[in-house]
């Protein structure tokens, strides 16, 4: 995954959570974790119809994971209100490390050009509802969802306009050939 760009999956990841919760809050949460449900069962119920097709003689040995995984994905499907509740601290975790994150990349962007004051604006809100929603998760759940969904679109533009402005004035290795060369050959070892 080398070409990977986190930047962009990091943007896309949170607008479309942001908009979830921001247009159907009410309903969010729990179609979340149904939806979580839901990737739990699919690879689990493959694992346990994958061991049963096996000749007897071929199992190597009964896939306990794969139970559990049905098990907590069940769980999941059928009961997501308790659920919803734990997802509001998970989400609120999440915007306090994006927000952490951001001021993170804007302080190792100093490095090689001067970043305004204001850049640290967004995400310190970011990091400051992250927060505020893990001390009071369960006041009112679509309240909260909704606070967790703007500030996942305001993470998402912020994360957006930094990457155009930031990407395009990172330093590149000065001279690839040199870096080439200056590679030592090694030998493979069996």
């Amino acid at each position: 995954m080398k070409g990977m760009n986190y930047s962009l999956m990091r943007i896309i990841c949170a607008l479309i959570i942001g908009l979830l919760l921001v247009l159907f809050p009410a309903q969010a949460g729990e179609y979340l974790v149904i939806t979580i449900g839901v990737v739990f069962l699919v690879p689990s119920l493959i694992g346990l119809i994958g061991y049963l097709v096996q000749k007897p003689e071929n199992r190597l040995r009964f896939p306990i994971e794969a139970v559990g995984s049905l098990l907590f994905g069940l769980w999941l499907v059928i009961m997501p209100d308790f659920f919803a509740d734990l997802l509001t601290f998970v989400l609120g975790f999440i915007l306090m490390m994006g927000g952490v994150q951001q001021i993170a990349s804007l302080m190792a962007a100093r490095s090689w050009m001067k970043v305004p004051g204001g850049f640290y604006v967004v995400p310190l809100l970011i990091l400051i509802a992250g927060v505020v929603t893990l001390f009071n998760p369960t006041g009112v759940r679509s309240t909260a969802f909704i606070i967790i969904g703007v500030t996942c679109l305001v993470y998402a533009l912020s994360e957006l306009v930094n990457w155009i402005k930031f990407s395009s004035r990172r330093p590149l290795p000065k001279d690839l050939e040199t870096m080439k060369d200056s590679a030592e050959d090694a030998e493979i070892l069996n």
